[in-house]
């Protein structure tokens, strides 16, 4: 991990997205230009930003993002970008809730002027905690943090889910439910289990992801509970902080209906993932930081709901964030970036831990 080159993330021309966007620009705030227009290093492997300064004499603001639709060329990580659900999302979270979110100034459906929908967004300043190399990893801003830094930097960061789940109105996020039949937690597995057949389609499937999702069936819950806004990629990778508090929640394309636990599994596992991955590399990482028994704690207290059934929930993160890997290893095959292994469940990095929680012995 520490060697590997890091994943493409875009096969389009920065250069040509800035004119192309000025053009735009131009029809909606007469006299704009978009200058300054970069990719970001941190650019994800689904939906694409362009960072770009909004130049105009009376601009709404200056420091913009514009968030594109992956470009269907470039072996996509999903099979649908769904642009207006996320710009209808951090309207809502915005209008309805405590939750920091960037401001949304203009909505794009048609693919014709960048070549997919797109919508445009206030740059929120700050720091976000690295992906590469993991913010486990020395040498970033929160491993050199004080243990009392990362303390408040993680209550904040369970307090930006207690928010989300206690204000934002399920009833206004109809348009998040998912189709099909049963409960919104049995509609959420039944559309992972339909990502991964679209991932697998024409390749090997993985054993071990087909033997997580059957031990899911084991550990259902009883009772679901309240069903709630859920962020979907709720971890601190997707919070731009000022200091320690923050000031900007990112990445809503994962947003879902579904019962409280689904984010709070999420943001403990990921966690969990890059802390054993560095721990494998020989290094300590952050194993005090975002416990599972301080955050179902601490979430307890703020909202008087205690977490029930995360050893399903922490099990079904690492299920779906395996999903993700194995696509995401895919498209480095297809880019040249690696090669496929005789086990394909070798392409999934965490194959590890996940095994170990299908058998019951991680926690």
């Amino acid at each position: 991990m520490a060697t590997a080159p890091r994943p493409r993330t875009t096969t389009r021309d920065p250069e040509a997205l800035a004119r192309r966007l000025t053009d735009w620009l131009g029809a909606r705030l007469p006299g704009a230009r978009a200058v300054d227009v970069s990719v970001p290093e941190s650019n994800g492997m689904s939906s694409e930003t362009l960072l770009f300064t909004l130049d105009h004499p009376r601009p709404p603001v200056r420091a913009c993002a514009a968030r594109l639709a992956a470009d269907p060329a470039a072996y996509t990580v999903f099979p649908v970008y769904d642009m207006p659900r996320q710009y209808r999302t951090l309207r809502l979270v915005a209008e309805r809730t405590g939750v920091p979110v960037p401001r949304v100034l203009w909505l794009e459906e048609d693919p014709g002027p960048l070549g997919a929908p797109f919508f445009v967004m206030e740059r929120v300043t700050g720091r976000v905690p690295p992906d590469v190399m993991p913010y486990t990893y020395e040498g970033n801003w929160l491993h050199a943090a004080s243990d009392a830094e990362r303390a408040h930097l993680e209550d904040a960061t369970i307090r930006v889910l207690a928010r989300l789940h206690d204000q934002a109105p399920a009833g206004e996020a109809a348009f998040l439910a998912l189709p099909g039949d049963g409960d919104p937690l049995r509609r959420h597995v039944t559309a992972q289990r339909a990502y991964y057949a679209w991932v697998v389609r024409g390749l090997p499937r993985s054993p071990l992801i087909e033997s997580a999702f059957a031990r899911l069936e084991d550990l259902w819950p009883s009772d679901p509970g309240e069903t709630v806004l859920n962020w979907g990629d709720a971890r601190i990778g997707n919070i731009v902080y000022d200091g320690f508090d923050p000031a900007a929640v990112l990445d809503w394309e994962m947003a879902c209906l579904g019962p409280r636990e689904v984010d709070l599994g999420w943001t403990v596992y990921l966690h969990r993932f890059f802390q054993d991955l560095t721990a494998g590399f020989g290094q300590p990482g952050l194993p005090g930081f975002l416990r599972r028994d301080r955050v179902e704690d601490r979430y307890a207290e703020l909202t008087g709901h205690r977490p029930r059934d995360m050893d399903f929930y922490t099990l079904y993160a690492a299920l779906r964030h395996a999903v993700v890997m194995l696509r995401v290893a895919h498209r480095q095959v297809h880019f040249g970036e690696a090669v496929v292994p005789d086990d394909p469940d070798k392409l999934i990095l965490h194959h590890e831990s996940l095994a170990a929680m299908v058998r019951g012995d991680y926690w």
